[in-house]
């Protein structure tokens, strides 16, 4: 008898595979939402909108949160949550911008944060897959331990970048073809992680275990370590994310990330991931980052209160999981 995955099993004829090449309609749906936003700013601001320095802004700050937006939805295809997203980055961007630290130049500011969101997503998962704590409880400490390092490293204070060759990719002179290299940044971890999560025995391993750990544990899966896999590579994004932000932002601060475990989850599971695990998408969890990003800037540019922001993000991401209920039942 051969036992198999869910991830191995090929789907029932007249059925989609949730991770198939064509877009489902929750992508297309989310497209139209974009494109929708896209139009109220058109029409409320068109000479700010529709500026290309402001389609440039909008997609940079989409990159920082969209590297630990790729990175989460690994997490929670495999069943688990990462809490600590923000925290860890605000850890690495302030590692990375001490005055030591500075001295080793552009290499040492981007090992130093790599290194720092490899390190706590290493210890996130030995106490998940073999501490067996909770993910959520494990990860919160790190929140909680990561913030406190963070602030203990500045003392409050903001750290100034102070090395040309970082600086220097947040110009206008570093675009190439009109494109900030930290969206070139996003799009390569955005290829890589959707090549990862449909291509690779590693990506099917992640839906097997995040839909039946046990039956991936039968089916010969080692479901410890492929949780730790996980939660470096969410360290690993966050390390990057972390480079990025100091990239745009020209510093280090204990406050850097703030939220960012909020908006990653509630953008991948806007575009398709299923909470519960067992199903992911790098494809929606990037245009869900896309679909808050564009929101933020629309308020921004119309002076409205940040308030109703987050109330239309709110209801955003409740009509979200009112889909992913309805599709669970209905999965034709």
């Amino acid at each position: 008898m051969t036992l198999t995955t869910p991830a191995d099993t090929p789907p029932r004829e007249g059925r989609r595979p949730a991770l198939g090449l064509r877009p489902d309609v929750r992508n297309l749906s989310l497209l139209g939402v974009l494109a929708a936003l896209v139009l109220v700013g058109g029409l409320t601001r068109p000479a700010e909108f529709l500026a290309a320095s402001n389609l440039q802004l909008v997609l940079t700050q989409a990159s920082v949160i969209g590297v630990v937006t790729v990175g989460m939805t690994f997490v929670i295809t495999g069943g688990g949550i990462d809490l600590s997203v923000g925290a860890v980055v605000a850890l690495a961007s302030v590692w990375a911008t001490t005055l030591a630290t500075q001295e080793f130049g552009f290499a040492g500011i981007l090992f130093t944060a790599v290194v720092v969101g490899l390190g706590c997503g290493l210890v996130n998962g030995l106490l998940v897959a073999y501490g067996g704590v909770v993910p959520f409880i494990a990860t919160l400490a790190m929140l909680a331990s990561a913030r406190g390092l963070a602030l203990q490293i500045t003392e409050g204070r903001t750290q100034i970048v102070t090395v040309p060759s970082v600086l220097d990719l947040g110009l206008p002179d570093s675009y190439v073809l009109g494109v900030p290299p930290l969206v070139l940044v996003f799009a390569a971890v955005t290829a890589a992680g959707w090549l990862l999560l449909n291509r690779t025995t590693f990506g099917r391993r992640t839906v097997a275990v995040g839909g039946n750990p046990e039956a991936a544990r039968l089916a010969g899966i080692d479901v410890r370590r492929q949780r730790l896999l996980l939660h470096l590579l969410s360290g690993l994004c966050c390390g990057i994310a972390a480079f990025l932000l100091i990239v745009l932002s020209g510093s280090g601060q204990n406050t850097n990330g703030n939220l960012y475990e909020l908006d990653a989850i509630a953008a991948a599971i806007i575009g398709g991931t299923l909470l519960s695990g067992g199903r992911g998408t790098i494809a929606g969890s990037v245009l869900g980052v896309l679909v808050f990003t564009t929101i933020t800037n629309l308020f921004a540019l119309n002076n409205l209160q940040s308030d109703v922001q987050q109330i239309a993000k709110g209801a955003i991401i409740v009509a979200a999981v009112l889909v992913q209920h309805r599709t669970a039942r209905d999965p034709h």
